[in-house]
């Protein structure tokens, strides 16, 4: 009798193996990932079928449909609204654009139709106690509305604080709106929800997952840490809400994000993208007046926000960055937590350096993705050899998603460097065309070197036997992560 089941098990799983390698050939266009899942399927037996079911079959198309398909009931609003703010605040046609600005302007806009706006007010944070109670002062004062979407909202200290923010500002007759990652949040239990929806507070989740097949996988998350208060401040993040966030735990340290606050016209375009999510998943069209005020100029900065992901054009982040760095003249500052570049972005930072531009990439030395961490250390013997520096930060958690360009300008967000971000997840980020704000981030950037510890080839070179192994599976792992 066991033998028997255990020769039905082994058919019904090599059946699951061949359809997964039917799947690959048909469908797959990366020769690496190819070859890693055929790898992952040949040599861990169970478990390689496993994970290619949750992270492997990527069905972005049908998604792409569905949400295309929701889109188009809310999107004349949207459009006119678009127009509005065009035609009052558009800087694309400003004259004292510098001609590298407005290349990378007018990409970004032809590939995802993002504007550029000017008269907006931008304050860059580094600080994580300090951005979040900014955001708490701002939705402590709210009147109309209050819109957070987070990939990981913790119960935790940080998160019950901001729970009860959010209860409090539902009771006074304020709309609290927010829009979780099913995946990201996932422990988040069901009291602490039931507290938030029991007071008033619209809770959501995207992309719920499930162990049906429409459901199983687990990838197009939404990465996104975006927030809208009244529709007159903005927050746009690199930080979730939770503890660790916060350096409140003791096992990675402090963590360094890089947050922006935001007042002016570009507000506007981040609430369309909060809109535009909510919509996809709950069904409710938020386009009323009274979550698009009329935008007030409030300062002088020039910003684009570039939402990007599955239901957009194929590899929008991964253009830019290459346009970016091959308009480059003279610097390309590189902070992020998760540093996967595939052989095409290596030959991009590579060729950088070639030309005589200053490329340095500061990367923490510790992290949460111990796999992660080791993918990105096997390209550092390339990437040193052709002159690229390499700095590893051990203050705490490196948790920040910011390149900076010639100290002219710079993109904050959501996006890690991997190509998880560039093609699976919804990212959004924000491009400064501003000297004064890139220079503050270049200085930022210079202040953490100094806490920072630079990687050399001879440290490479003298790895013991466990770290070239490390670096090796981590490498063969690269197409996955």
């Amino acid at each position: 009798m066991i033998a028997h089941a255990w020769t039905i098990i082994t058919f019904v799983y090599a059946i699951g193996v061949l359809f997964a390698i039917d799947h690959i050939l048909r469908t797959r266009r990366d020769p690496r990932g190819m070859m890693s899942w055929l790898l992952a399927l040949i040599f861990l037996p169970g478990l390689g079928l496993v994970l290619f079911l949750l992270i492997g079959k990527v069905s972005v198309e049908r998604r792409v449909k569905r949400w295309s398909k929701r889109r188009r009931r809310i999107s004349p609003a949207l459009t006119d609204r678009r127009k509005t703010l065009d035609e009052a605040h558009d800087a694309l046609d400003l004259d004292d654009l510098e001609p590298n600005q407005r290349t990378l302007m007018t990409m970004a806009s032809n590939m995802c139709d993002a504007l550029v706006t000017t008269g907006n007010e931008v304050s860059v944070d580094h600080d994580a106690e300090s951005s979040f109670l900014n955001m708490s002062l701002a939705i402590e004062a709210a009147e109309s509305h209050v819109h957070l979407e987070y990939y990981i909202f913790a119960d935790d200290d940080t998160g019950r604080a901001m729970r009860d923010l959010l209860v409090k500002k539902a009771q006074q007759g304020v709309e609290v709106r927010l829009l979780l990652d099913e995946i990201g949040s996932w422990r988040l239990g069901r009291a602490f929800i039931r507290s938030l929806r029991e007071a008033g507070v619209k809770v959501a989740f995207f992309l719920p997952w499930g162990l049906s097949g429409r459901r199983m996988h687990i990838n197009c998350r939404n990465h996104r840490k975006i927030g809208i208060v009244d529709g007159r401040v903005a927050f746009l993040e690199s930080k979730n809400i939770g503890d660790e966030y916060l350096g409140r735990k003791k096992k990675l340290g402090p963590w360094r994000d890089t947050n922006l606050r935001m007042r002016g016209p570009v507000v506007a375009q981040i609430q369309e993208i909060f809109v535009d999510d909510w919509h996809f998943t709950t069904g409710e069209a938020l386009t009323d007046n009274r979550y698009f005020p009329p935008p007030i100029v409030e300062g002088t900065r020039i910003v684009q926000i570039v939402p990007s992901g599955p239901d957009g054009r194929a590899h929008l982040m991964y253009q830019l960055l290459f346009a970016a760095m091959s308009d480059s003249e003279q610097t390309i500052s590189i902070l992020t937590p998760y540093f996967v570049p595939d052989p095409a972005m290596i030959l991009a930072l590579q060729s950088a350096a070639y030309r005589g531009v200053k490329v340095r990439l500061l990367l923490p030395s510790r992290s949460d993705h111990y796999i992660v961490l080791w993918a990105g250390r096997a390209t550092y013997e390339e990437l040193l050899e052709t002159g690229v520096e390499i700095y590893e930060y051990g203050a705490g958690m490196m948790h920040s998603k910011v390149v900076a360009v010639d100290q002219r300008w710079a993109m904050v967000g959501s996006a890690n460097m991997d190509v998880r971000s560039f093609r699976l997840n919804f990212e959004v980020t924000a491009i400064l065309y501003d000297n004064s704000l890139a220079h503050g981030v270049h200085e930022e950037f210079e202040a953490l070197m100094t806490q920072s510890k630079r990687v050399t080839l001879k440290q490479i070179k003298d790895w013991t036997y466990p770290q070239q192994l490390a670096a090796g599976i981590a490498r063969l792992a690269a197409p996955l992560l």
